[in-house]
């Protein structure tokens, strides 16, 4: 008789407990009042490292097949050259070919455009690779940007900074609202960008001879904006 009664209240307090339990992580969930959605936003300058170029060959021929043969003999030997300069990545880009015709609707000829892409943060290089490929190719573009590795890690911090900028506006909140405490409903961490714009066309031009050689153009990289908002909702607990 005295196990099951102690068995009883053993049961009645763990009951209890749990009932407690429940009533204190109801009580957690946001209540739908006294919510207040606002954002925060860190943002960054830094000197851009990395260059992106394209550059194009564009011809006409009689057919396509000599057409094809000029584009990707210029290409070819375009690869060739670039492979003096290890630390430039090059990469085949864009091809387009398309039929000329007369007046009578009449295929006359062939007009097509190969490109290659290079990106380095290595500027030197670049500068003297471009020069280089101009006594064949034309300049398509030319800009400049944060590189990867460098973009993530910077991201990183800010993402740190964003958070604690957040948590520090909900404190200013609760004190503006004379509110106990908050809690946080939701909150997101978004990346951006502000790159400077493209420099088109900058270096658009070729040899006036063809054993004429094109000098390097120093490059001024300039500096791009990389910004973290954190924006979300708290809810104000009296």
């Amino acid at each position: 008789m005295k196990n099951t009664l102690l068995n009883k209240l053993a049961i009645a307090s763990g009951t209890a407990c749990l009932m407690t339990a429940m009533m204190g992580s109801a009580h957690a969930e946001p209540t739908g009042y006294d919510q207040l959605s606002f954002q925060t936003e860190v943002k960054e300058e830094v000197q851009n490292d990395e260059v992106r170029a394209s550059m194009y060959k564009k011809a006409q021929a009689s057919t396509s097949k000599a057409l094809a043969t000029t584009l990707n003999t210029s290409i070819n030997n375009a690869m060739k050259i670039a492979k003096r300069y290890p630390s430039v990545t090059v990469s085949t880009g864009q091809q387009r070919t398309y039929p000329r015709y007369d007046k009578n609707d009449k295929i006359i000829g062939w007009t097509g455009q190969a490109s290659i892409d290079l990106k380095s943060t290595d500027f030197a290089a670049t500068s003297q690779l471009i020069a280089d490929l101009q006594e064949t190719l034309v300049m398509d573009n030319l800009n400049f940007g944060v590189s990867d590795s460098k973009k993530d890690a910077l991201e990183q911090r800010l993402m740190t900074e964003a958070s604690r900028a957040f948590q520090q506006q909900a404190k200013n909140l609760t004190r503006a609202w004379n509110a106990r405490g908050y809690r946080v409903v939701t909150v997101n961490l978004n990346t951006g960008n502000n790159y400077p714009r493209p420099m088109y066309g900058s270096m658009n031009m070729k040899a006036e001879a063809a054993d004429a050689s094109v000098p390097s153009q120093s490059f001024e990289s300039g500096n791009s904006t990389i910004s973290v908002t954190a924006n979300g909702t708290i809810e104000l607990t009296k």
